[in-house]
């Protein structure tokens, strides 16, 4: 099936849709045609609710989810500038019950774990990471409500640094960690995402979720699976980023493995072709994190049974992919 068949299939599927856009279920194809209702439309808000400094606080029910996403064109090229109508939205194969927020250029409270591959493998390479990292943290950490954490990992996973937003406190521990050992990304990632990203955050103010996660991908100790890892990121609601720090032209089985990580979270990998490249990753890193949406919205029959529930989201404009997270864990009651 071409992309431009699924195209039409969607737009015939979902006529009137006044919501964001892309695919994160697992299947390209639309649900059937019983669930053909229109998306609702946010409630109106003030002109400068839209944009990034003055949008108001939102709390979130329990029961509403917290969408963030980003939108390119085929050049990977970030399109800020879309309105709620520019989107089609699918939850559970449903339309939403009711659209709550949506906002452009967000600047939603940032939650950051910086997590750095410090096994044997890399340890030609680890101060230029370093270097980069805390250079990354210098420029994404602006406002008072931001945070990040930092974390290594070889055998096993090391948080040398807490959330904090003190610029200072962080760029200490990213420099207190020392490479050796072996190679445990999958434990790293999962715990991460369980001591530090999993957070009661329904109910409360949302935030952006990040992890900045730096390694060449070959586990060799982990205890948990791929898998694993992925289901708690999505359970936390976490965006991966990943830097390879495989400089070969040839892509392995580690790749694959941050590319999925990346892929069913949100998220994006990138391939440095040097490490003298990889702050240019970072850069883009943050010229993603400050060029994305924001929607709150309720879904149609929500059930309080921990299930893993897909979201499908699109762009009406076929010249523009949206990027989100493929699904997420309803909470138990």
């Amino acid at each position: 099936m071409t992309r431009h068949f699924i195209g039409l299939v969607l737009a015939a599927a979902l006529p009137v849709v006044s919501l964001p856009a892309q695919q994160t279920a697992p299947q390209p194809v639309p649900p059937p045609a019983a669930q053909q209702t229109a998306v609702p439309q946010a409630p109106p808000a003030p002109a400068d609710s839209q944009n990034d400094v003055n949008a108001p606080t939102i709390k979130l029910g329990v029961n509403e989810v917290n969408l963030i996403f980003t939108v390119t064109d085929r050049h990977g090229n970030y399109n800020p500038n879309l309105k709620q109508s520019d989107f089609a939205l699918l939850d559970d194969q449903k339309a939403p019950a009711r659209v709550n927020s949506f906002h452009q250029q967000i600047n939603l409270p940032l939650r950051v774990g910086i997590v750095i591959d410090a096994s044997t493998s890399i340890r030609s390479r680890f101060q230029f990471e370093q270097q980069a990292a805390t250079e990354f943290l210098l420029q994404i950490l602006k406002a008072r409500s931001d945070r990040a954490f930092v974390m290594g990992f070889d055998v096993t996973p090391n948080v040398t640094q807490d959330w904090t937003n003190n610029i200072d406190g962080l760029e200490t521990g990213i420099n207190r960690l020392r490479p050796g050992g072996g190679t445990a990304l999958y434990d790293a990632v999962y715990t991460a995402c369980r001591d530090k990203l999993l957070d009661i955050s329904r109910g409360q103010e949302p935030v952006r979720k990040a992890m900045v996660l730096l390694s060449d991908g070959d586990d060799n100790q982990s205890r948990v699976h791929a898998d694993e890892a992925i289901k708690e990121c999505q359970r936390a609601e976490t965006i991966i980023y990943a830097i390879s720090t495989n400089w070969t032209p040839s892509r392995g089985r580690g790749d694959k493995a941050m590319a999925q990580m990346a892929e069913d979270t949100g998220g994006q990998v990138f391939f440095p072709p040097s490490v003298e490249e990889v702050s240019n990753s970072f850069q883009q890193i943050e010229e993603e994190l400050r060029s994305q949406y924001a929607l709150t919205y309720t879904p149609a029959d929500f059930k309080y049974d921990g299930s893993f529930r897909p979201i499908y989201l699109y762009c009406n404009d076929r010249r523009y992919q949206a990027r989100a997270k493929k699904g997420y864990f309803a909470p138990r009651q």
